[in-house]
């Protein structure tokens, strides 16, 4: 537990996974566009791409998508500056600022033409502000705050007369700052430019985009970020927040916008595991898959005790929200729950995983719903309106209560035999 607390308060972590939350309600709101132009009913699918009104609607309702989805890596790099920033008690504004100024410094204003291969300069392509760009933009975010909060730490900034408006002054106290952010950020770019890589977004893509998301992507990957999110659950730390939505946050929301591309352009869905799949189909009812666990507790509790929080959970759980089942039942430091907790979540995540793999169900189709979202219809929205989203959330129902049947029982009778004094809880 020590080790785990440190790292999630770690100042970067902490700043990332702050940062990233702040990119989730404009990604939700284009969601919402993205579903009105890509609703699953045949009639208007076929107005959307053959009547011109149609055309035009689709392309008014597109909009909204590109500025959410395609500037993901420019409002995380806001996001994350501006947490640091804050972590550091510097002014936030400058931070934020330096840090979108160092991002596109080291980013080339350059867009090719795939048919011609003709190279047009002054252009930044959309690509590099989007999901794409979004590992340099937490670089260079973390980058620029250090640099500056050292050299406002060591005093090297220019101080004003106390008579100076304060918004004056913070202008001058960032101008050394500034100088030196950008100065190395030109450093930087150059140094890449004369490189084989040609930009630091290159290296990224090979270093870090590339092999991040495909071991994100991946089974392994899925299982062990079940595991980490759960186990840490288990010592009452919020899994979540740390692993899912923390650390392996950028490379789930990677995943789903590339998933959101090919749903656009009509093509097949590449990756099976996306933020929205954790989200929809690993955490059904809150961490631990509780929903099932929730209705048993409510309908077939002999204890009282259990059955009053049965009625406690019942609401929060339609929304995925199932902490007063993680401490009052408790299952945080309960060896018996503490079993199913983890094993729940993991077996009926990767039953929809080889489903989703093989065809059976529809990939999520990139559209970030919020988590809070209500089971079944929440399957429902995250693979583009597919039934077979809402039909996989009911089977990992039941596959969820099958495994937490037993310690359930287990647990009551242990309860109620508290309850009619057999067990001495003193």
């Amino acid at each position: 537990m020590p080790v785990a607390v440190k790292v999630a308060n770690q100042r970067h972590l902490a700043a990332i996974k702050d940062g990233m939350v702040i990119t989730l309600p404009f990604i939700i709101v284009g969601s919402v566009f993205l579903i009105l132009g890509n609703l699953p009913i045949p009639a208007l699918a076929n107005f959307y791409t053959n009547n011109a009104t149609g055309q035009v609607i689709a392309r008014w309702l597109s909009y909204p998508v590109d500025v959410t989805f395609n500037l993901l890596g420019f409002i995380a790099c806001i996001g994350i500056s501006y947490k640091l920033a804050q972590y550091y008690k510097l002014d936030e504004v400058s931070g934020v600022i330096l840090s979108l100024l160092s991002f596109f410094l080291v980013t080339p204003f350059t867009f090719m033409i795939e048919k011609t291969g003709e190279s047009i300069n002054g252009i930044i392509p959309l690509s590099r502000l989007g999901s794409q760009g979004l590992f340099v933009a937490i670089i260079m975010s973390i980058f620029t705050i250090e640099i500056f909060n050292f050299i406002v730490k060591k005093n090297i900034i220019i101080k004003m007369p106390d008579s100076v408006p304060p918004s004056v002054a913070k202008s001058f106290a960032a101008l050394i700052p500034g100088c030196v952010v950008i100065l190395l950020s030109l450093v930087i770019r150059i140094g890449f430019e004369v490189s084989p890589f040609d930009n630091i977004h290159e290296v990224a893509k090979v270093l870090l985009t590339g092999p991040i998301t495909a071991v994100g992507a991946s089974f392994p990957g899925m299982v062990i970020l079940s595991l980490m999110n759960n186990l840490l659950w288990s010592c009452g730390i919020h899994g979540s927040n740390l692993i899912t939505g923390g650390i392996a946050s950028p490379a789930l929301l990677a995943l789903a916008d590339q998933n959101r591309a090919a749903f656009v352009a009509r093509q097949p869905i590449p990756n099976v595991v996306t933020g929205p799949f954790f989200d929809v189909f690993h955490n059904t009812g809150g961490s631990g898959a509780t929903f099932a666990l929730a209705i048993m507790l409510l309908f077939l509790s002999k204890s009282q005790q259990l059955k009053e929080i049965g009625k406690l959970a019942i609401a929060p759980a339609f929304f995925n929200i199932n902490e007063p089942i993680l401490f009052g039942l408790p299952i945080v430091m309960n060896p018996i729950l503490i079993i199913p907790f983890i094993l729940a979540p993991l077996i009926s995540s990767s039953v929809t995983y080889w489903a989703m793999y093989f065809g059976l169900v529809a990939k999520t189709a990139g559209i970030v719903i919020p988590w809070t979202t209500p089971p079944f219809l929440a399957g429902f929205l995250a693979t583009g309106g597919h039934i077979s989203g809402l039909l996989m959330q009911v089977v990992n129902f039941f596959i969820t209560a099958a495994i937490y049947y037993p310690f359930f029982k287990l647990w009551d009778k242990r309860k109620l035999d508290e309850e009619n004094g057999l067990i001495n809880t003193d």
